[in-house]
């Protein structure tokens, strides 16, 4: 019924797709009936065709996750794809300080060999492994923030399948 087994959605890309033969209303009924009970361990948003799952303010942290589910209905089977992701602050963040380190890699490895094709002093190439280093670090940093999340994901994507009754196996 789907592509991806749950040990896999923490190890990969952090996205699933899985078809139903329920309509899509019917799927975002049960997930929008099981987070009004009150005993939901996640929070969401609902909006035609797109759910947004969090875990509760009281429980988040920095690297907590959310789970963005889409529903498209095509020949009476329902294709729904989940993915996990940092918050969007959290994504956007990241996304800057890797725009920033690798546009100044570029201007300084740039200017440094320009600078060395002319016979002047290249100390500042010296930089470009340095911005190396620093944007490893920051691999290094989002890896690990996605290993502490690791059980909210595990959390949100439990809701889902109890709530919906779909699996997603191999």
């Amino acid at each position: 019924m789907s592509h991806a087994p749950k040990e896999q959605i923490s190890k990969i890309r952090l996205r699933f797709k899985l078809e139903s033969e329920e309509k899509p209303s019917v799927i975002i009924s049960k997930i929008n009936n099981a987070l009004k009970t009150g005993k939901a361990p996640c929070t969401g948003r609902i909006n035609h065709h797109f759910i947004t799952l969090h875990i509760p303010e009281s429980q988040q942290h920095y690297w907590s996750p959310q789970l963005t589910l889409t529903f498209e209905e095509q020949d009476e089977v329902t294709t729904v794809r989940g993915l996990y992701a940092p918050r969007p602050t959290v994504w956007t963040m990241f996304v800057f300080f890797y725009s920033i380190i690798g546009m100044a890699i570029l201007v300084l490895g740039t200017l440094g060999l320009s600078y060395s094709m002319l016979d002047k002093p290249s100390g500042i190439l010296w930089w470009v492994p340095a911005l190396v280093l620093v944007f490893l670090s920051i691999y290094l940093v989002a890896f690990f923030g996605q290993k502490v999340g690791h059980k909210q994901i595990d959390t949100l994507h439990d809701f889902f399948e109890e709530a919906t009754g779909l699996t997603v196996i191999d």
